[in-house]
């Protein structure tokens, strides 16, 4: 009896061995997927030209709502990047307002990069989210039109605790391949020593946004 069981033990340690070399083999791939995607680079953009403009375009994060207008994000971002910021914020703005102006801005502009940051205000009076995000589409493929580049700002969804990018604007990035950053802002309120208010940074946030806009502008190859 006790030899039948120690056979037994014995024919079935190179099965198990075999299950747990299949098991670690699975596990490995799948670490490397997932240290693929966070390592993931940007959709890619064409460098710009030496005296090329950037629009910052949106609402009141991007006008500078609780700094003065030389510590807005635009403004610090032009410092950083040696190019041409121009800040076309507008505070209180919704995107159907921002679809509608947006035409105008790029005839006057006539920028080759278009940093968008539009949707906070549609979220705060509750307006319907699927429109919000056929906005910011149709934004973007106007831009597009246009012959400038553009990047995207993610806004975070009205909480009190645990900010993060309201989920349209991955959805906008994956489907039309647009450079994004949806970290910065939600991290940015969610610190209260990088805000003036509830819903805007300070002077060191809007820093904090421009040096991310920045980053993301050198890692898609536009500077």
């Amino acid at each position: 009896m006790i030899g039948s069981e120690i056979f037994g033990q014995r024919r079935s340690l190179p099965g198990r061995h075999r299950r747990w070399q299949t098991a670690l083999l699975w596990l490995t791939l799948a670490w490397a997927l997932v240290a693929a995607g966070c390592g993931k680079s940007p959709p890619g953009i064409a460098p710009l030209s030496t005296d090329a403009v950037i629009l910052a375009y949106g609402d009141s994060l991007t006008y500078g709502i609780g700094a003065t207008s030389e510590q807005a994000y635009p403004r610090q971002l032009q410092t950083l990047v040696g190019l041409r910021v121009v800040n076309a914020g507008v505070p209180g703005e919704t995107t159907p307002e921002a679809l509608e102006r947006l035409d105008s801005t790029l005839r006057e502009f006539r920028p080759e990069l278009v940093v968008l940051c539009s949707g906070g205000n549609d979220m705060l009076r509750q307006m319907d989210r699927t429109a919000m995000q056929r906005n910011l589409e149709e934004m973007i493929r106007r831009i597009r039109a246009s012959g400038s580049a553009v990047i995207l700002l993610g806004v975070p969804e009205p909480k009190l605790l645990r900010l993060k990018a309201a989920p349209e604007y991955a959805a906008i990035a994956d489907a039309l391949e647009v450079p994004a950053d949806l970290e910065v802002i939600p991290a940015t309120l969610g610190e209260r020593g990088l805000k003036s208010d509830a819903i805007h940074p300070n002077a060191a946030g809007y820093r904090r946004i421009a040096e991310a806009v920045a980053r993301l502008l050198h890692d898609s190859g536009a500077i």
